[in-house]
């Protein structure tokens, strides 16, 4: 990336910004001229990164995505605040332990569908709706997965749940297209994030797993590379791009190993 504020002037929420993708996207969007909400369950994270990037470029909201009235207060929050809304990253996501799927507990289950789908659908509700009533031509960016191109790399509700956001995508991209809104996906493949990572050999254990098992070497997966990707989405970089899931996986969802 150049030195061009590519969101200068922009407003956006991110969901899930307390930690991993979504606080890196929060600094970098800043870094790019957005003032940025971040959006999370986890205040003391949140007000921490709020605070890290200044007050004066981001600020933190509590909501739970799977309550609909807080989704809607938090885009109300926003767009009162800053007057407007351009851009949503819809982040937040959470994952089970993997497990056989004779051994599924459906009330995982439940609560996965319940935040990665039902959540990011009623951001990209409530967003979209503040978006065309002040005639913003924004963009929405949802995390996805490489478990959303293919089965196998991730548990069975989770997968199942990032398929399933990956259809939302398409949907909304047909449905928000006439009000000039793009709806794009950020694929990764394993980041070590507090999703799936608790201390440092964690951290380790995936980000040996996923350079042992990826088609691109020589890089280490982080999440400041989604956050990039996410940046060239919400931004006018990709003014014509809508309906794609863009893949950050170096090649693995694509390539058959030997």
């Amino acid at each position: 990336m150049s030195g061009l504020m590519r969101l200068d002037g922009k407003v956006a929420i991110i969901t899930g910004g307390a930690s991993g993708i979504g606080a890196e996207a929060a600094r970098l969007f800043t870094e790019h001229g957005a003032k940025v909400v971040i959006v999370d369950i986890q205040e003391e994270l949140g007000q921490n990164v709020a605070v890290s990037i200044g007050l004066d470029k981001a600020c933190f909201y509590r909501c739970d995505i799977t309550d609909e009235t807080e989704v809607e207060n938090a885009v109300k929050f926003t767009v009162e605040k800053h007057g407007k809304l351009d851009v949503l990253f819809s982040n937040a996501g959470v994952m089970e332990q993997p497990g056989s799927i004779l051994d599924l507990d459906l009330k995982q289950f439940d609560r996965t569908i319940s935040v990665n789908v039902r959540g990011a659908a009623a951001f990209i509700k409530h967003a979209a709706r503040a978006m065309v009533e002040k005639g913003t031509r924004g963009s929405i960016v949802c995390t996805t997965s490489v478990a959303a191109e293919i089965g196998g790399p991730g548990p069975h509700a989770y997968t199942a749940s990032k398929h399933a956001l990956v259809g939302l995508i398409k949907t909304a991209c047909s449905g928000l297209g006439k009000y000039g809104i793009r709806v794009n996906g950020v694929a990764p493949y394993g980041v070590a994030t507090g999703i799936n990572s608790y201390n440092e050999e964690t951290v380790k254990m995936v980000e040996e797993y996923v350079a042992a098992t990826t088609i691109l070497k020589g890089v280490v997966l982080k999440a400041s590379h989604v956050a990039q990707a996410a940046l060239f989405l919400a931004s006018d970089d990709s003014a014509y791009v809508s309906g794609q899931n863009l893949a950050v996986d170096g090649g693995y969802s694509v390539v058959k190993p030997m």
